[in-house]
């Protein structure tokens, strides 16, 4: 059996993507710790901003499909999410069965004071890094999630 060899690229990209896993593990943990005094999670405060950050009301189909998230997870934490008033269904006049997902006056605040928790946090992580060399790694991710995507879908 032959033994396949990376290129160099590829050789790079491996360290990368584990590097990668790495961060998002830490990032959730600190996420977890940085916004549970508001009785959220890493999980429940993404799916608030991507309900706040929305141009309209979405179904959870489309929040998790701008996530690149797993439909019934999305729709799980979005049950909670209304469970404790942060959020409300709305009738779709689109779609009878889809609801859309409103933020309340509550869930507003509650992601608001969570930004406000951010800001000092993620301020303080940039510290040492240079706008250059963020704005490179965000390139950087942005073409590795349009490989990603593409391969996925060449393989559907």
């Amino acid at each position: 059996m032959t033994k396949t060899k990376r290129t160099p690229a590829g050789e790079a990209l491996t360290g990368l993507i584990l590097d990668l896993f790495r961060a998002n593990s830490l990032l959730l943990t600190a996420g977890d710790r940085l916004v549970t005094s508001l009785g959220l999670t890493s999980a429940r405060w993404q799916i608030l901003g991507a309900i706040a950050d929305a141009e309209r009301p979405e179904p959870v189909a489309w929040l998790a499909r701008n996530l690149g998230a797993n439909r019934q997870n999305v729709q799980r934490i979005v049950n909670d999410l209304e469970r404790d008033g942060l959020v409300v269904f709305e009738t779709n006049p689109h779609h009878r069965r889809a609801q859309l997902v409103v933020l309340t006056d509550k869930g507003r605040q509650i992601y608001d004071a969570a930004g406000r928790l951010q800001v000092p946090w993620v301020n303080g992580l940039a510290d040492g890094l240079s706008v250059r060399d963020i704005d490179v790694a965000h390139r950087v991710v942005t073409a590795l999630r349009a490989g990603l995507k593409d391969a996925g879908e060449a393989n559907e």
